[in-house]
């Protein structure tokens, strides 16, 4: 049975007493404001409720997820971005206004509400992670946070295991790399796999590298970056056995340059390549500004590395910084199965051959 409140709402909407016109245009923005209301409440509960749960969640979301929560919380909280562009060396301000400024003009409730359930998502997602009981994996090397380590059929995976931040690279996951390659050079294995958790491969440097630096260390910070970046390169450049990137997912920045330095790159589909450095105002990285001509050309490697195009799986392998590209679906199948044959063959055999292979490069580049 119809309530008072309804029975009488749709009397006035069509009740047309005297043969006059019915009033359905005065109950409609009266039933129309009163659904704006009660959703604006809800959005503005649910709005300080995600804020609360927010602060609860155990694990960082990641750098991409925390500047899409900055952006609509803005939004939210102070409408369209109304902010000065911060310089482009101020890479944490940059970002920041970034993801507020691109929202554009989305309402302060859509917000809101994008806002709740993006943090509703992230609250889902640690739920099922905790309760999910992950048995150990066969092999698997101690003493690593950031990376799953493992020596299997001659294979040592290395593989970048930050996936809610994208496997994005901070100072303990460089030295952690550093590490593993220096292990995986001298144990019994045949070959060497760098791989990706998740779906990315790498998103790059970690924005929490350049954070909460004062100014009076930024000087320090720049030199005792410079040093260990020069370590992590050398490691890939005196690797002595067969060293195979397999490229799950995107990869941008610094993991994209030393691509150049692995012996095959296999990449996914649905992987892309991007070296976004004068859009950061940085330099190109890893050998890169020599190697990445060499490879694929003067123009090409301009194209990527000075004016930041982004590269496709098949444009990257068609220019010759991808070995070979497979369909996604067979991806892991395909790429497991190839790389368990290489790793038959004779250990000594393929060191050897490196070698040669990487001299000549050396001597006659």
């Amino acid at each position: 049975m119809a309530s008072p409140a309804l029975t009488f709402v749709r009397r006035l909407c069509w009740r047309s007493p005297c043969g006059a016109r019915p009033t359905q245009a005065v109950c409609v923005p009266a039933i129309h404001l009163h659904m704006t209301a009660a959703t604006m409440q809800v959005s503005q509960k649910d709005f300080q409720k995600a804020q609360e749960q927010l602060k609860l969640l155990k694990k960082d979301p990641g750098n991409e997820t925390k500047l899409k929560l900055y952006g609509l919380f803005k939004q939210a909280t102070e409408g369209p971005c109304n902010a000065p562009k911060p310089g482009m060396l101020d890479f944490v301000k940059k970002a920041k206004w970034d993801a507020w400024n691109s929202l554009g003009n989305l309402s302060q409730d859509d917000a809101r509400q994008k806002y709740a359930e993006l943090v509703s998502s992230l609250v889902s997602a640690e739920s099922a992670s905790q309760k999910k009981e992950a048995s150990p994996e066969e092999g698997r090397h101690d003493g690593y946070e950031t990376l799953i380590v493992t020596t299997k059929n001659n294979i040592t995976k290395i593989m970048f295991n930050r996936p809610d931040r994208k496997n994005a690279i901070n100072h303990q996951m460089y030295r952690e790399i550093i590490k593993a390659l220096e292990e995986a050079g001298k144990n019994d294995s045949t070959i060497a796999v760098i791989t990706g958790n998740g779906d990315y491969y790498s998103s790059g440097n970690d924005l929490n590298n350049f954070t909460n630096v004062q100014p009076g260390e930024m000087e320090k910070m720049a030199k005792d970056g410079a040093v260990l970046l020069k370590e992590f390169v050398g490691h890939f450049i005196d690797f002595p056995k067969p060293l195979i990137a397999v490229v799950n997912g995107p990869a941008i920045g610094i993991c994209v340059t030393v691509l150049a330095l692995c012996d095959l790159v296999y990449a996914s589909d649905r992987a892309t390549f991007h070296s976004p450095f004068s859009q950061l105002g940085q330099s190109p990285e890893g050998c890169s500004s020599y190697l990445f001509p060499k490879i694929m050309g003067l123009a090409k490697a301009s194209e990527m590395l000075l004016f930041n195009k982004k590269l496709t799986a098949a444009e990257a392998c068609a220019q010759g910084l991808v070995t070979e590209v497979f369909p996604d679906s067979s991806f892991q199948k395909e790429v497991w199965a190839r790389l368990e044959a290489y790793a038959s063959l004779p250990k000594n055999s393929l060191a050897v051959s490196k070698q040669l292979l990487r001299g000549l490069l050396w001597t006659f580049c």
